[in-house]
């Protein structure tokens, strides 16, 4: 065969694959619809559909003389033939066995490139089971489940072959899959010409910064333009009065010079307007550059992405065949129901998406899905009911949802084992809902499996699908009713969305935050600042986050000025699923799309950093990995003493010796205390309990309480919230130190107005001094 034979048979046979894939797909949907029993009107329709899908396949098969595929395709087609004249009816085994069928000529289109074709006494034997089946029906004396008892062989991607097989298979063999019927270019230059297109976003923000900086060089000019029209009447004045002295002949060199100084001055009016108008034709130049530019690379760079949609069924292929064998292997019963198909989702999301939803799937068949007989007994149908459904949410988002009908999530063995791994303590588990709790399954490790199996046991199948589901950009969440099944809501963009991100300066440097994890930029006063568990918390919507310095997360050094008592500082708020922390930076630029450079070796993992970017000065900024950050904040150790706290003890200096009131019942804890704070330098008095705390604050002058919670006649609570509403001490410091540790306790001693909420259970005297001291400062 000649070499133009060659690529003539296999352009053919690429276009036979396409055909074949959809001949597959409509059959298998077919199939799968006939199994649910639909009415006999209905059932008429899709039995004469697939029997024209079988009998194109065969026509098309024999066209690229592929005789295996097309002997198949004649076996359906007469089982086909009869089920549309009534001759055979469509029992489930019946239906089972067809459906293996569709799965093995798949199979036969996924060989692999150094397989020449199928093994032919596979194949035979496929045949003849078509057959013997349909004989056996039509003449009544077929067992019903010998379809079910041997089913017919499947053929492997990489299974051995026997010699003298079909060449075309071969051929076909060596042609690639492609995703869809009307992309006739390889992924890969899509994917080359994407990059091209990105790369444009540079000159793009360059023509941007140049086009500013010719506004800012122009609006200068304007300003020296005005300064000197305000000179011109001075200038004036004095050539008029140069000119009245001018007459007497002994004038010196210097004044007659003056003359032309001051025709200079004038001519200089003259270049400078020119200069300004220059500038100002350039400035527009640029600026419609800029324009045409950024649409042109918009618009290209949107085509693009649109090149690259797929329907969302593209995706669902494997799963009726996988779930269906996975139930077959647990003893469960299972409907799949696909809904949505024709969303359409760029390839990378949907090709990124692949594993998590098998994950899920599999989660819903392994632990929602209960046995046939269970079910029964729950007043359930004998088989459970698996939902995958798509829906575009808005122009750029589409939900999937993953949902089964089966028990739901076991909360008790979700905290049991969430508490065996170390991620809750049993107090904390103890206190989560039920919301918190669900979360606690997508934690690493955290498994209600009793054994680890090959399917599940492992604890990473919902860690992997969130890890995925937020790199692309998206969320998910979780709702399980205990007997009543598990939904999950996964949110994604339909396209991989230019990346935006907010620029900020931390530490005197500059760093981009993917504006995808910034949930809020707020302003924060230091009087904001409270202290829960030894950790800085602001208040954020009335709900207490975590606060945090990025240069010290960076390991950077501080800048002084942007965090004076007397000013507000700004703070992004990041969050992932429920983590969210409120880092300071020193300034806020704004948000600005950007390029993201990957690093390379041998800086392929830093922590914290995600990539680089290269803003329209041509600076190179470090992008922050908002993941990396957050975990970073939380083994963040409290810094010593910040500069704020040192500005605090040095303004003490000199003045009387500080002086702590400490409201506690209990005589040991009392005298415990008294002594920690008098040996590190402070004055101490003492109360025993909220109302002798409030007199005490009556007739002597404090800096600060230190107070317990559980007390007679007024307790720690009733205290701070009276303190807070006496003028006289409304900027009191007040750190409430109990053993009441519970979340509701702790958002109570916020809303009481205290600043520190320390728990007894985790006391260290350490930690108390740090947090008195960053209050009112080192004792003088």
């Amino acid at each position: 065969m000649t070499d133009k034979d060659d690529a003539f048979l296999k352009r053919l046979l690429a276009t036979f694959r396409l055909e074949a894939d959809a001949h597959l797909q409509a059959m298998s949907s077919g199939l799968l619809a006939l199994k649910k029993n639909p009415a006999p009107g209905q059932r008429a329709d899709i039995v004469e559909t697939i029997f024209r899908d079988a009998h194109s396949l065969k026509g098309a098969a024999r066209a690229v003389n592929l005789t295996q595929i097309e002997a198949v395709c004649q076996s359906l087609e007469n089982v086909f033939s009869a089920l549309k004249s009534k001759r055979l009816a469509a029992s489930p085994p019946l239906i089972e066995l067809l459906l293996r069928t569709t799965d093995t000529l798949g199979g036969l289109l996924a060989i692999d490139k150094d397989v020449a074709g199928a093994p032919e006494p596979l194949v035979d034997t496929l045949i003849r089971q078509l057959d013997d089946t349909l004989k056996g029906q039509l003449s009544g004396h077929a067992d019903p489940t010998m379809a079910t008892q041997t089913p017919p062989p499947t053929l492997a991607a990489n299974a051995p072959t026997e010699s003298g097989t079909d060449a075309a298979m071969q051929t076909l063999a060596q042609v690639p899959s492609l995703a869809s019927a009307t992309v006739r270019v390889s992924a890969a230059k899509l994917d080359a010409v994407m990059r091209q297109v990105e790369e444009l976003l540079l000159p793009r923000l360059s023509a941007g910064q140049r086009a500013k900086e010719l506004g800012d060089a122009t609006a200068t000019l304007a300003v020296w333009k005005k300064q000197r029209l305000h000179i011109q009447p001075a200038l004036r004045l004095v050539d008029r009065g140069y000119t009245r002295d001018a007459v007497d002949s002994n004038t010196s060199r210097e004044k007659q010079e003056l003359p032309r100084l001051l025709k200079y001055l004038d001519a200089e009016q003259l270049h400078m307007k020119l200069l300004e108008d220059r500038l100002a034709r350039l400035q527009r130049v640029a600026e419609q550059d800029q324009r045409m530019l950024a649409g042109m690379t918009d618009s290209l760079r949107q085509d693009v992405k649109e090149m690259q949609l797929l329907p969302f069924s593209s995706l669902l292929d494997i799963f009726p065949r996988f779930s269906r064998e996975l139930a077959r292997e647990q003893g469960k019963s299972i409907e799949l129901v696909i809904q949505g198909g024709e969303i359409e989702i760029d390839r990378h999301i949907l090709e990124e998406m692949k594993d998590p939803l098998i994950h899920l799937v599999r989660n819903c068949i392994d632990h929602g899905i209960e046995q046939s007989a269970v079910r029964l007994r729950k007043g359930k149908p004998p088989h459970g009911t698996i939902t995958l459904a798509c829906s575009q949410k808005d122009s750029g988002t589409a939900e999937v949802l993953v949902a089964d009908d089966g028990a739901g999530f076991n909360i008790a063995m979700i905290k049991a084992a969430a508490h065996k791994l170390g991620v809750v303590s049993a107090e904390e588990a103890e206190q989560l809902g039920e919301p918190e709790s669900v979360t606690l399954a997508f934690q690493s490790g955290v498994t209600t499996s009793p054994i680890i199996t090959d399917i599940s046991g492992r604890g990473l199948g919902l860690a992997i699908v969130r890890d995925k589901v937020e790199r692309l950009g998206g969320s998910i969440t979780v709702k399980s009713n205990a007997g009543g099944g598990t939904v999950f809501h996964i949110f994604l963009p339909l396209t991989l969305a230019n990346f935006r991100g907010v620029l900020v300066r931390a530490g005197r440097q500059l760093f981009v935050i993917p504006s995808s994890n910034v949930e809020q930029v707020i302003r924060i006063a230091h009087k904001e600042i409270q202290t829960v568990e030894n950790r800085e918390t602001v208040l954020v919507h009335e709900h207490p986050v975590s606060l945090v310095r990025l240069s010290d997360v960076l390991e950077l050094p501080r800048e002084v000025a942007a965090i004076e008592p007397s000013n507000k500082a700004p703070a992004v708020v990041l969050g992932s699923g429920l983590a969210r922390v409120a880092f300071l930076v020193e300034e806020i630029l704004g948000e600005e799309e950007v390029l993201v450079k990957p690093l390379v070796r041998p800086l392929t993992r830093v922590r914290n950093v995600a990539g680089v970017s290269i803003l329209g000065t041509g600076q190179v900024v470090p992008v922050l990995n908002v993941l990396d950050l957050l975990k970073s904040a939380v083994k963040h150790p409290v810094p010593e003493l910040t500069s704020v706290h040192r500005l605090s003890a040095e303004k003490h200096k000199g003045a009387r010796k500080q002086s702590i009131l400490v409201v506690e019942d209990s005589i040991t804890s009392r005298a415990l205390l008294k002594s920690i704070l008098e040996s590190a330098g402070y004055r101490v008095d003492t109360a025993v309990d909220g109302v002798d705390g409030y007199t005490r604050l009556k007739t002597e002058a404090f800096d600060l309480v230190v107070s317990d919670v559980e007390m007679p006649r007024m307790d720690g609570f009733g205290l701070t919230t009276k303190i807070r509403g006496d003028k006289q001490f409304a900027r009191l410091p007040v750190v409430l130190v109990t053993a009441l540790g519970s979340r509701e306790h702790r958002e109570r001693g916020i809303d009481s107005g205290a600043n520190a909420y320390i728990v007894k259970s985790s006391f260290d005297q350490s930690n108390l001094l740090e947090i008195i001291r960053r209050l009112i400062g080192l004792p003088s």
